[in-house]
């Protein structure tokens, strides 16, 4: 008996290992040996590895069957009810991940995994009170969780609870000095406070950090539209179209900076590449009074007859 569990121990390091390689054939070939011993089929451990790795393999199924088994022996696990919620939450069948996780946490009320997941369920359904009382438990949990505080504060900005969302977001740079989407978030909210120029320096420690995220330059050029300074709005979104040339909203943007300085042939190249990277534009574009300047434009008589 012992000499299986040692077996079984090992099937698990081997699998583990070659899992790591990438080498998935050998992983499911070590993982099924320690399985098929008797001790492997009642140790849990194992038969959560197994559950996880078949999901990670998107054979949802085999680790559904697996989660089960370890409920069988112990009904009490937490984590294999979050494990099923996980796969319940993948494949949007929320109301099943919502039951799951609060089993888990039912279970285990240290759960800090599921309160966050279940955060993100709420939200995603519009519960919003619900989502923030779940995200405020996982800080409460866990106050050093970085998306946590990210997730909570754009709740409340999208609340108008501005200086709630203020306070967590500042936590949450705290808590990770060099991440772009905190950086961003508290553009966003420094922006509704009124507070333009601390907006603009937050959206620039933005790009510096992330410069491949093309809303911190929109954001950041439409300030400077607002303000009818369209050349300093153009440099913007020229940046991020360099790091971003697929992002259509910044052609479409620098092409109404350009309507406005009466540049409407160049304004005209903007919006027909806005039009190629997404073509739904076209439809708004048809009312957009920025693109009055240019209406006249055989061109683009063409492209919007």
């Amino acid at each position: 008996m012992k000499n299986n569990s040692y077996m079984v121990k090992n099937y698990m390091l081997l699998a583990e290992k070659f899992a790591d390689e990438n080498d998935i054939d050998r992983a499911l070939e070590f993982y099924n040996k320690a399985y098929q011993l008797k001790d492997g089929r009642r140790n849990v451990e194992l038969l959560l590895d197994m559950a996880v790795f078949y999901d990670e393999l998107g054979k949802e199924q085999a680790a559904v069957e697996k989660y089960n088994e370890v409920i069988e022996i112990n009904p009490k696990d937490a984590r294999a009810y979050y494990g099923m919620a996980i796969i319940k939450d993948n494949n949007k069948e929320y109301e099943a991940a919502i039951e799951l996780y609060k089993k888990a946490i039912e279970l285990d009320p240290s759960y800090d995994r599921a309160y966050f997941f279940l955060a993100n369920v709420y939200d995603e359904k519009g519960n919003k009170e619900l989502a923030i009382e779940s995200y405020k438990k996982v800080i409460e949990l866990n106050p050093e969780d970085f998306w946590a505080c990210v997730n909570l504060g754009v709740i409340y900005e999208e609340q108008n609870r501005n200086e709630l969302a203020l306070e967590i977001t500042q936590k949450a740079i705290e808590l990770e000095p060099h991440h772009y989407k905190s950086f961003f978030n508290m553009g966003v909210i420094l922006k509704k406070l009124g507070r333009i120029e601390e907006a603009k320096e937050y959206y620039e420690r933005s790009i510096e950090e992330e410069p491949y995220y093309q809303y911190s330059y929109l954001n950041l050029g439409v300030i400077f539209i607002e303000n009818k300074e369209y050349k300093t709005a153009i440099e913007i979104f020229s940046r991020g179209i360099e790091n971003n040339p697929e992002a259509a909203s910044l052609y479409y943007n620098r092409a109404c900076c350009y309507t406005q300085l009466g540049k409407r042939e160049v304004a005209l190249r903007d919006v027909i590449k806005a039009l190629e990277l997404y073509p739904p534009l076209l439809e708004f574009m048809k009312t957009d009074q920025e693109l009055d300047l240019i209406r006249n434009l055989e061109a683009y008589k063409k492209l919007f007859n």
